[in-house]
């Protein structure tokens, strides 16, 4: 089926360059002591499960002389072992040396003449423990019609829930002249289009699709920040195409003890929690905080859920919050965030999805590409990082027969973005991705441990 990329999608084709991949990438780390996780079961698993996926066998194809976005058409040479890719730590492999090989896999753009998508079995790792890392560009996950392939191969049980066998044969793709045939007649029956073109033609690639979302921008931008500027700071700079990768492991207990104590939300601990690291980070580094000293934070990520079953949708919220990290009381840092938290909840702008929970309900990647996307929509330095948050399941879950231990978001870098952080909960723990930019943040595995200081600081303010 030949289905043309939406605005969206085209801008993040667009403007992705060598140095900010988008894609969206996840970690997850499972014990395989039963050695239930093999290459071959892996490559079983995602087989039997692409056709609730269906968009990870199609390719994106240029139309002739640019005359309208492109299309998606089927890969006629679909080789699902091209996509899943195998790799090995030296044994016994540490979290060091498997967060190593994430930046650099992270790093790597993905190959725009095939389906946008790679899965990377990682062998070696310590206590027989092994590593599933996925990417899989922006422009392929919207959350709604086509979701992150980790969303659907996952299971609420040790043993794989069977799917009827699927006889997938790629459909045949337009002719050249075809795309361009029907390129120009939506040209003629489309007015929109055609300014779509003639803007694309004179201003260059890239300015059609952000056109729109600039506009969208200022006025968003000015809403959330009431026209203060942005807080200088050495997470905003020119980044490479190389990146770090750093994370931690925290207890959802400790966080629900804040809200207990407080009267706060889970989120507004988490957002507190991270002031604290970020502000450790920024004195460890020299900078000069004051106490009106903050860091301007985008959190794309706020899920609603239908109580409707027949309607399972979502909502994914966008707001800027200027976290306080020239302030030295974490009780007052907490007050500050929950504030502000609590009033962009009252002028929240969210843009609709329907999450399609297909096999055992684990949409965290999906959602963390859905938060990804909406970050897209405010304007260049608008803000000093991104934050994504997506809830995930508090039972355990399974891939392939091996239990899932940990669950690392791996959000992609903005441009003139050092750091991102995303974060899922999941069986009662909350897993932070740190991915920064390799010559910008070299230091980036002392936010991880902050973070750990920030957490003990806020917990002890409980008693």
């Amino acid at each position: 089926m030949v289905t043309r990329l939406t605005p969206d999608d085209a801008s993040f084709l667009e403007l992705e360059s060598s140095s900010s991949p988008v894609h969206i990438g996840s970690l997850a780390i499972a014990d395989n002591t039963s050695g239930a996780l093999t290459y071959e079961n892996l490559v079983d698993i995602v087989s039997q499960r692409l056709c609730l996926v269906p968009r990870y066998r199609q390719k994106v194809r240029q139309v002739p002389f640019g005359l309208a976005r492109p299309v998606w058409v089927d890969d006629a040479d679909f080789d699902v072992s091209y996509h899943i890719r195998r790799s090995a730590l030296p044994n016994p492999g540490t979290d060091e040396q498997l967060f190593e090989l994430v930046a650099r896999l992270s790093s790597r753009p993905l190959d725009t003449s095939r389906p946008l998508w790679e899965i990377y079995l990682v062998e070696g790792l310590s206590d027989n423990r092994v590593a599933i890392f996925t990417k899989s560009h922006s422009a392929l996950v919207d959350g709604a019609d086509a979701l992150e392939i980790g969303h659907v191969i996952l299971d609420a049980s040790r043993q794989p829930q069977e799917l009827a066998d699927d006889l997938w044969m790629p459909m045949d793709g337009p002719t050249e002249s075809a795309l361009a045939m029907t390129a120009v007649a939506e040209l003629l029956t489309n007015p929109g289009q055609g300014m779509e073109f003639l803007r694309r033609t004179a201003g260059g690639v890239g300015e059609t699709a952000r056109t729109v979302e600039r506009s969208l921008s200022r006025f968003v931008s000015a809403l959330h920040t009431a026209t203060r500027a942005t807080p200088s700071s050495p997470l905003n700079t020119d980044i490479s195409h190389h990146r770090r990768f750093a994370a931690a492991r925290t207890n959802l207990a400790d966080y629900r003890k804040i809200r207990a104590r407080f009267g706060c939300t889970i989120n507004d601990a988490i957002l507190t929690v991270l002031t604290g690291a970020l502000r450790n980070w920024l004195f460890s580094r020299g900078e000069p905080i004051t106490e009106s000293s903050t860091v301007r934070a985008l959190v794309p990520m706020s899920v609603y859920v239908s109580e409707s079953a027949a309607d399972q949708s979502s909502e994914v919220s966008s707001f800027l919050v200027d976290l306080p990290v020239g302030e030295p009381n974490p009780v007052i840092r907490l007050s500050h965030v929950s504030h502000a938290n609590a009033a962009h909840g009252r002028q929240r702008r969210g843009v609709r999805a329907r999450t399609l929970v297909r096999l055992s309900g684990f949409a965290p990647a999906s959602l963390h590409a859905m938060s990804v996307r909406s970050a897209f929509e405010y304007a260049e330095r608008a803000f000093n990082l991104m934050i994504t948050n997506a809830p995930g399941p508090q039972s355990p879950m399974f891939i392939a027969g091996a239990r899932m231990l940990e669950m690392y978001p791996v959000s992609p870098l903005l441009k003139n973005q050092a750091l991102s952080i995303g974060l899922t909960s999941y069986d009662g723990s909350v897993f932070y991705g740190f991915h920064a930019d390799r010559d910008a943040m070299a230091d980036v595995d002392l936010i991880s441990t902050m973070l750990y200081e920030s957490l003990e600081e806020l917990l002890d303010a409980c008693a």
